[in-house]
């Protein structure tokens, strides 16, 4: 089994050391370079947050596990599970609270749903694991049912992005486990079925749209880099985490392509190999148009259970069916040369999302949870 740096890369694959994460393209595949120099796959977990114990179900169990404490949580819960079933990143802290997750719905239509809040600089000191941060310069996300798309020429986003950047890039500057910052979780860069739009592109018919998109998506980017780069020159710039499975407009991505480092694109296919097939070559087929490599922030799958029987997925019927559908994704894309690595949904089953890798009272679900564990211990040999 290959080793691993304290950072969870493989020292199978070496590159100069510079202290930072960072890109390298060697001679079959891009890589994430740990601080080390060595080679990284981002195998991260997404939607940590402590919240999901504090429910009439399990508050107790919170308060005799971890003592109340957020702080225990994070040494004794999340950096143990973290290293036991093999991930080496955060990814996207932040955890869906409200909205139609808790019944069943219709994905084309809108759902309403918050977020609860982002874990501090310190508390991923504390997990001490390599992390990503979102910066969430609009709210023009697919699943937003009250929508807002700022205007990226006005001062006020120039100011909004000034403050993410000085609140956030100041004071991590210099920290060796952040790999870089995401933006905006699945935006809509084209009128939102909820009504909203760009201002400037209100109105506008569809070619004097599309001409006009490239300015409004070049002027997003090129605010928020500069700013970034203003208190930052270390870390990487993820972009928009873009859903792979909706219409990508090419006036945006050639926008972007200058203003961030990797192309940030989370897919959730089905549970076939015709599915997972056709991931892969939509994967491709954007790497090839773009020429940026490929980090999946958000890919998973769920099953019904106990608390959440709503949740169920065609060819997932049970937990096991869900780790048999991780090996599956993975083993078919693992060498491919645009990809940096996945984050998976999620950690502790709550209410409204209803899935995780922990069932609501803290316990693995271990049918799934070994198989997951099992594959991300031998990542790197099976490159």
């Amino acid at each position: 089994m290959s080793q691993l740096s304290s950072y969870g890369g493989s020292k199978k694959f070496q590159f100069e050391a510079t202290g930072y994460f960072r890109l390298e393209q060697g001679d079959n595949r891009w890589w994430l370079v740990d601080p080390e120099g060595n080679g990284f796959l981002s195998v991260g977990l997404n939607h940590i947050d402590d919240s999901d114990l504090k429910y009439d179900h399990n508050l107790d169990l919170w308060k005799e596990r971890y003592g109340g404490s957020r702080d225990r949580w994070i040494k004794e819960g999340v950096a143990p599970d973290l290293k036991n079933w093999g991930f080496n990143t955060i990814g996207w802290t932040q955890q869906y609270i409200g909205g139609g997750w808790r019944e069943k719905f219709d994905w084309s239509q809108i759902v309403v749903v918050e977020h609860g809040a982002q874990w501090t600089t310190d508390d991923f000191v504390k997990a001490d694991t390599p992390f990503i941060v979102h910066m969430r310069l609009a709210e023009n996300e697919n699943w937003n049912g009250r929508p807002f798309y700022p205007d990226p020429f006005d001062a006020d986003f120039e100011d909004h992005c000034a403050y993410l950047a000085r609140s956030i890039c100041a004071d991590l500057a210099e920290n060796k486990n952040l790999l870089g910052y995401s933006f905006v979780d699945a935006p809509l860069w084209y009128p939102h079925p909820a009504g909203e739009d760009w201002p400037s592109l209100k109105g506008l018919s569809e070619s004097s749209r599309d001409e006009k998109l490239f300015d409004v998506a070049t002027k997003y980017y090129e605010t928020i880099h500069r700013h970034i780069r203003k208190y930052d020159q270390n870390h990487l710039i993820l972009g928009d985490r873009y859903n792979g499975d909706v219409f990508l407009p090419d006036a945006v991505l050639e926008a972007a392509k200058p203003y961030i480092d990797v192309l940030s694109v989370q897919y959730y296919p089905g549970n076939t190999k015709q599915e997972i097939q056709s991931m892969k070559e939509r994967a491709t087929a954007l790497y090839k148009k773009v020429g940026l490599p490929i980090l999946i922030p958000d890919i998973g799958n769920w099953t019904p259970t106990e608390l959440n029987p709503q949740r169920d997925m065609d060819n997932v019927e049970t937990q096991a069916d869900r780790g048999q559908h991780y090996v599956d994704i993975f083993s078919e894309i693992i060498n491919e040369p645009w990809l940096l690595g996945w984050h998976w949904c999620g950690y502790i089953e709550n209410l409204n999302r209803g899935w995780g890798m922990k069932d609501p009272w803290d316990e693995p679900y271990s049918e799934y949870v070994d198989q997951v564990a099992d594959f991300n211990r031998k990542v790197y040999d099976l490159i």
